[in-house]
């Protein structure tokens, strides 16, 4: 009867007496089962970085980041940079830390709050349920997070080999350079006066 009609004889449920078989498109019916099954979604955690120095604006485009992962789902770890001197600061951090909480206020539980962590200080936050369901990611801003992303290792890669002393930009030109001393001029008696 199910090769008549072109379909499949599929056994729904095997382990009752007497089982159950439906004649239907085996091939369809599977496509359906996938289609109306919910993508879950695993929490991960996300970083942002910032540094004692960054400007107001810097740090909202930051916390805007932040914000999107939020609303996927995700936790987001804050991680403030600091190098040399700026190390004495933490009040600083701890202020940036605090101005940052005071925005998201109730859309976000702290799960870690602020502390050091070796030299850098670490809070994670995680999304309250609802709190970010109103905001809608797309495809653009997803392909602008990947390559800010990118970006931002690489900068972070730049400031992992800074030994953490001076604040000096970091070389355009990333090709070890070899500083030469000139060599003391040779004693050839007491120094002339006058011109050439």
């Amino acid at each position: 009867m199910a090769r008549e009609a072109g379909l499949d004889l599929v056994e729904v449920s095997p382990t009752v007496r007497p089982p159950v078989c439906r004649i239907i498109d085996y091939g369809k019916w599977k496509y359906q089962q996938k289609k109306n099954q919910k993508k879950t979604h695993e929490q991960q955690l996300k970083e942002v970085r910032l540094r004692p120095r960054t400007d107001d604006n810097d740090r909202s485009i930051k916390v805007n980041r932040a914000i999107r992962f939020f609303s996927k789902g995700d936790k987001v770890q804050f991680t403030m940079l600091f190098r040399g001197r700026e190390r004495a600061h933490r009040d600083i951090a701890y202020a940036i830390f605090n101005g940052i909480l005071e925005e998201l206020k109730a859309k976000v539980k702290v799960d870690r709050p602020p502390s050091m962590d070796g030299k850098n200080m670490i809070m994670v936050l995680s999304p309250m349920k609802g709190a970010f369901d109103h905001i809608v990611v797309s495809e653009a801003d997803e392909k602008a997070d990947a390559a800010a992303l990118a970006a931002e290792q690489a900068e972070h890669h730049d400031d992992d080999q800074d030994d953490g002393g001076d604040d000096a930009p970091p070389q355009a030109n990333s090709a070890p350079v070899e500083i030469r001393r000139p060599a003391p001029p040779k004693d050839s008696g007491p120094p002339r006066r006058g011109g050439v």
